[in-house]
């Protein structure tokens, strides 16, 4: 589509989620919106939609093309506006087909269907948000956690984009440093050598800031995805009972048959307003069934692959060489200890465990998700505020440390115009999370994910 008819359209769609509810919003936006609304709207006094004050809600009646709703109209007037462009929304009662008559009316007056994800892509190119700001838009639209908004909302507010600008500039700053020393050769000719190995020391810099900033998407990655715990052991040591209590209602089976759990049973908690994906895998055991070692296969590489992992074992029956086959799958993975049935337990015991639980009472439950906690994150106080999440930012900060590591390399034995392409390059790199170098099939692939009236 052509990108300055793009621009101008009226675009159209419901902002709000359909279903039925109090309000619902028609969010038109473009290059005259207003008077659109003048042909659909009737305010209420002797005041036209023309005259319209921007920022301030009118209430009238909305012709919704076989019928008239009453409710509200405001006009929010370029450049101070989501999209950056003049915005009109009518606000009308939330039924369904009232904000899809409103909306069939916008379409009959010259308005189109907006994209999925259009506003938003307008508002980009329009300069009020960068790429990776709109990503934050729809990290927190899509969250799951309070972890996942916020970082969504870090992100939206330019935390990343900001460290990111600043690198560029750093850079530029290299750039420039390059030209002078290549236009001026003469002045530069006896300090040559001393002026690489400074503009080197810059690089260096650059590329240890980089390298910190992309070893936090381990960690953060995980707001996103959530942390995988695996809750292993033999079986009829209640890992399915635990795994019912710490998700606060019946998920899996339970009963004192061993091997009742044939394969992974899963359930998702918050801990701290993280996200956990808790797996209730099958007892790891030497079994003649055939169904049931298909669970167990798939309980092994769930362990394998698990971010933590929580070994249950029952003190009454002591360990066994199951466990110890359990327990040489998790190879160094983070791992909490728990002995299940502690209500069974009577005085002190004696035990290497990091928890006694009782599945049965809830008792030392909310340790566990203490530990859980801290073995996947470390400490509460050590935490930062996180918006790393997104892959496609981690693996251009992984391309640019690269890049710019050659840029330093060559600064030993290149010509400094060598120097400068690999500089410009690892600048390109990093435009790609701010939006400044993006390929339009990056961009489309961003918005795509959008919903329409957003």
């Amino acid at each position: 589509m052509n990108g300055a008819r793009f621009m101008e359209e009226n675009i159209s769609a419901i902002a709000t989620a359909a279903g039925k509810g109090g309000v619902a919003i028609v969010r038109v936006s473009g290059k005259n919106p207003l008077a659109l609304a003048a042909k659909m709207f009737r305010p209420v006094g002797n005041i036209k939609v023309e005259d319209f004050e921007p920022y301030k809600m009118y209430a009238g009646q909305i012709d919704g093309g076989t019928f008239t709703d009453f409710g509200l109209c405001v006009y929010f007037k370029a450049p101070k506006s989501y999209t950056g462009e003049d915005i009109v929304e009518f606000h009308c009662h939330g039924g369904v087909n009232i904000a899809r008559g409103i909306l069939k009316k916008t379409f009959s007056l010259g308005a189109r269907s907006a994209e999925k994800g259009e506003f938003t892509r307008r508002a980009f190119l329009n300069g009020k948000l960068s790429l990776a700001a709109a990503e934050g838009i729809a990290d927190m639209i899509n969250a799951e956690s309070d972890a996942e908004v916020r970082a969504g909302y870090n992100l939206y507010t330019k935390s990343l984009t900001d460290k990111v600008c600043l690198f560029q500039a750093e850079l530029t700053t290299v750039l420039a440093k390059i030209d002078v020393t290549i236009d001026y050769p003469d002045e530069y000719e006896e300090d040559l050598g001393k002026e690489t190995q400074e503009i080197k020391g810059l690089l260096e810099a650059t590329a240890k800031k980089l390298e910190e900033l992309a070893l936090r998407y381990n960690t953060e990655k995980k707001i996103k995805s959530g942390v995988t715990v695996a809750i292993c052991g033999k079986p009829n040591t209640g890992k399915s009972s635990l795994l019912n209590t710490l998700l606060g209602y019946e998920k899996a089976i339970v009963s004192s048959m061993a091997g009742t759990t044939r394969d992974a049973v899963e359930g998702t908690i918050e801990i701290d307003g993280r996200k956990f994906n808790l797996y209730d895998t099958a007892g790891v055991r030497e079994s003649g069934d055939k169904i049931e070692n298909i669970g167990i296969d798939r309980a092994e590489k769930i362990i394998r692959s698990a971010d933590v992992a929580v070994f249950v074992a029952d003190l009454t029956q002591g360990l066994s060489e199951e466990d110890s086959r359990v327990l040489n799958m998790l190879n160094g993975k983070p791992l909490i200890k728990v002995i299940n049935k502690s209500d069974l337990l009577e005085g002190e015991t004696d035990t290497d465990a990091d928890a006694l639980v009782s599945a049965l009472t809830g008792a030392g439950v909310e340790k566990l998700k203490k530990l859980l906690f801290e073995k996947a994150y470390g400490t509460r106080e050590n935490l930062h505020e996180a918006f790393l999440i997104e892959e496609r930012h981690y693996n251009a900060l992984i391309r640019a440390k690269e890049i710019i590591k050659r840029a330093i390399l060559a600064c030993e034995n290149e010509p400094l115009e060598i120097v400068a392409l690999s500089v410009k390059e690892t600048w390109d790199v990093l435009g790609e999370i701010t939006g400044e170098t993006a390929t339009e099939t990056i961009i489309g692939e961003i918005f795509s994910k959008f919903c329409v009236g957003k």
